[in-house]
């Protein structure tokens, strides 16, 4: 087996800037070369002032600087770092289809295929590719019917390496993972690659926690692993509003249940629902696969994961409306928080997106606070719904620096990411300076309910009744 000494990973997002960083930290004497067309981007990631890099994740800005110029380049010469590698990983979107055959459920394999025609014209020797991109099952399949076409006479290992990264906590995952995952086939060579791939890892993963499987089941478990967490949330939800009408407590149901060793505690949390960009992509791709086989139960059992989650947000938007006397018309709605989850600065499928839009259906005045993310990333996903244009998005949305600015004159307060600090605000400063009724919506659980309503506040909490 031979050593590999170069390695290249197309693709310079959530997945592949954190990855590569970790594996060049550990692995100081591999070259590692990161490449993505987007030059701002690389810019970004080449910053001498680390706090600049593209993506936020606690601790990344230190292996960064550690390995970078080492043994960690980011380049947007793709073809060089293409033709340089021994082993290439893909880490390029998979975003759902917004169009044609598939639309709103199927993965939109552009990138991936475009990403497999390159290497294909560029390799001159034989490779170990890597897919690292979130794909629905038997994307290996096309990607070495592609690669096997160059006619250069080069072989091509296909490996299936899927991330379980959460973002916020990326960089612990990476150091310290529950079980990397490495699928290919099982030939002598496909093995080969797999211990290839499985030594990388090895400099710093204990090798039981290293698991071997056939390219599918890889592929296949990626998926199946976001599902069963994202159904723990919607499962959660779905009680929650059962709790709210029979005078339940929800927190007190989750915890109840949580201390069976054989549900466990994690993922008990309701919430205004989840969001980020793989738990609905991975399974609308289940639904889909499932659909096209003619799997119409398997299906609809797994959409319905998906149907409950646009019900707890569009939930939440209607109580905001009903409890402000059936009209938010003109009155000043603040949210606290837009990322889909605190410690990131993604905003893919947050809820506050959906909240925001269907509050400005109603002619309400959104005002942001987040720590992480900008006006132009929560304009442009309010754009991406294409709901209405972008002039009246823009009209209808304020985004603020300073939190109290944010909150003050507001007849209602949303909180939509559980940042810690919005918890340690002066709240009856807070309180002073609103509208009376003064409302707050607790979308994450994480305030102290009892001191906002002793300070006079009505607080509305998923899945606590009246």
């Amino acid at each position: 087996m031979k050593e590999i000494q170069k390695i290249c990973c197309v693709g310079a997002g959530y997945v592949g800037g954190p990855t590569m960083a970790v594996i060049a930290q550990k692995n100081p004497h591999i070259q590692i070369t990161v490449v993505d067309l987007n030059e701002a981007r690389i810019q970004a990631w080449n910053d001498e002032d680390l706090s600049k890099l593209p993506i936020y994740e606690p601790g990344l800005d230190v292996i960064v600087g550690e390995a970078r110029g080492r043994n960690l380049f980011f380049d947007t010469n793709v073809d060089k770092a293409i033709d340089e590698a021994d082993m290439i990983f893909i880490s390029v979107n998979t975003p759902t289809k917004t169009y044609g055959k598939g639309k709103g459920m199927a993965a939109d394999l552009k990138y991936i295929e475009l990403c497999a025609r390159q290497i294909a014209r560029v390799a001159k020797t034989d490779k170990i590719v890597v897919e690292k991109s979130t794909l629905p099952v038997r994307t290996a399949q096309a990607i070495k019917r592609i690669l096997d076409q160059t006619g250069n006479g080069v072989e091509f290992q296909i490996l299936s390496n899927p991330e379980f990264l959460a973002e916020g906590t990326a960089v612990q995952d990476l150091m310290n993972p529950d079980r990397v995952l490495i699928g290919g086939s099982e030939t002598s060579k496909g093995k080969e690659a797999i211990e290839a791939l499985a030594a990388i890892y090895g400099a710093w993963v204990p090798q039981e926690r290293i698991l071997r499987t056939n390219v599918w089941s890889s592929e296949l478990s990626k998926l199946t692993a976001n599902a069963f967490l994202a159904q723990r949330v919607s499962s959660i939800n779905a009680i929650s509003e059962l709790c709210e009408v029979s005078g339940a407590d929800v927190n007190e149901v989750a915890r109840a249940i949580g201390t069976d060793s054989r549900i466990g505690n994690k993922f008990l949390k309701a919430s205004v629902g989840f969001g980020g960009s793989c738990f609905q992509k991975d399974i609308l791709n289940l639904v889909y696969i499932a659909k096209s086989y003619g799997l119409d139960e398997v299906a609809d059992y797994w959409e319905q994961v998906i149907i409950m989650n646009d019900h707890q947000k569009r939930r939440f938007a209607d109580n905001i409306v009903t409890t402000l006397f059936n009209t938010v018309n003109g009155k000043k709605i603040a949210f606290l928080g837009w990322a889909f989850k605190k410690d990131t600065n993604d905003t893919r499928e947050s809820a506050a997106i959906y909240v925001a839009n269907d509050l400005i259906e109603e002619e309400a005045q959104i005002h942001v606070y987040d720590p992480k993310v900008t006006e132009v990333q929560m304009l442009s996903d309010l754009d991406y719904l294409a709901t209405r244009d972008a002039e009246s998005n823009a009209k209808h949305l304020t985004v603020h620096a300073d939190a109290y600015k944010a909150l003050e004159e507001a007849h209602g307060i949303a909180v939509l990411t559980e940042w810690d600090e919005f918890k340690t605000y002066d709240w009856q400063r807070i309180y002073d300076n609103m509208q009376k009724p003064a409302f707050v919506f607790d979308g994450r659980n994480i305030l102290d309910h009892q001191m906002l309503e002793e300070i006079g506040f009505e607080v509305y909490t998923i899945g606590k009744g009246k």
